[in-house]
């Protein structure tokens, strides 16, 4: 088995496990909860957990409204980053490197206008190389533009979980919220604990953990359980910019194998295979059953 070691302190990986909490998909439209409310219970739950800072990144074709636009200036001057998720949120394998290149500084232009904007591009659905010349096309596009890989490293279905909820809520089946939060909180508190285990296993390394969330009505619904969660387990809720000054920021992985995030193309990289990468919260056959068993049909 080949070690991929990176440059940072050999006592890092001996340390508190570390993890910041970023948020896809802003300004998202209106659901179970609208937009608003979902936005105004997110920011308030974050301060209420003591999170000083979470990314946002945003899909700015969605802020078409006065509304919208003062909903991600809330998270602005709530302390939380506001970053780049594209215009209109294609895929890279549908698309052209120069398209998408385009989509990227479209939504630059528009994001200019938000305080605490970071130079920070994350790839919607983490679809970073269909191919290898696409892969190369747009890393070299982003070097061009000084914007940094805004990676993730621990992957989460929490948007297929969000699906169950709000089909259930349309449909107006009961459903059990505490499950729901148990549900929630624990599958992410085990994807932590998934990618900790396999960088430390495979890389020798600890480095700060940079989750992938979804601005969606869980998210907000259950901010505080998740954070109560993760530092019981032993976590540290770091900001987005710690988490992006660690050392892994630096490695661009020499694979096709990004999907699903950057812990998971280094460890497979280091004898780690990619099938091997599965687990609850990326499962959605185990999500649906876990659901059905905790959360539909309301609590006993």
């Amino acid at each position: 088995m080949t070690v991929v070691l990176l440059i940072s302190s050999g006592a890092r990986a001996e340390s508190t496990r570390r993890i910041a909490l970023t948020y896809d998909d802003a300004p998202r439209g209106d659901s179970a909860m609208s937009g608003d409310d979902r936005a105004a219970l997110l920011i308030s739950g974050l301060e209420a957990a003591g999170v000083e800072q979470a990314a946002i990144f945003v899909v700015t074709s969605r802020i078409d409204s006065p509304a919208r636009l003062a909903r991600i200036q809330s998270y602005a001057e709530a302390g939380h980053v506001i970053a780049n998720h594209t215009h209109t949120h294609p895929w890279l394998r549908h698309t052209t490197a120069e398209a998408y290149l385009a989509e990227i500084d479209t939504a630059e232009m528009i994001l200019q206008v938000f305080e605490n904007r970071r130079p920070w591009f994350r790839y919607p659905y983490l679809n970073e190389a269909p191919d290898i010349e696409r892969r190369d096309a747009v890393r070299a596009g982003l070097s061009e533009r000084g914007l940094l890989n805004g990676y993730v490293t621990v992957d989460t279905y929490d948007w297929f979980l969000e699906n169950l909820y709000q089909t259930a809520i349309r449909e107006d089946d009961p459903v059990c919220m505490a499950g729901l939060r148990e549900l929630y909180t624990g599958m992410l508190v085990a994807a932590a604990n998934f990618y900790d285990e396999a960088a430390r296993t495979y890389l020798g390394e600890a480095p700060a953990q940079v989750m992938l969330l979804h601005e969606n009505d869980i998210a907000a619904l259950f901010v505080t359980d998740l954070v109560a969660a993760l530092e019981a387990d032993g976590w540290e809720i770091i900001s987005a910019d710690e988490a992006y000054a660690d050392p892994i920021a630096g490695v661009l992985p020499d694979t096709r194998f990004l999907g699903m995030g950057r812990v998971a193309a280094l460890t497979s990289l280091a004898g780690k295979p990619g099938p091997e990468f599965t687990y609850l919260a990326v499962d959605e056959d185990a999500i649906t059953a876990a659901f059905n068993d905790q959360v539909a049909g309301g609590c006993d």
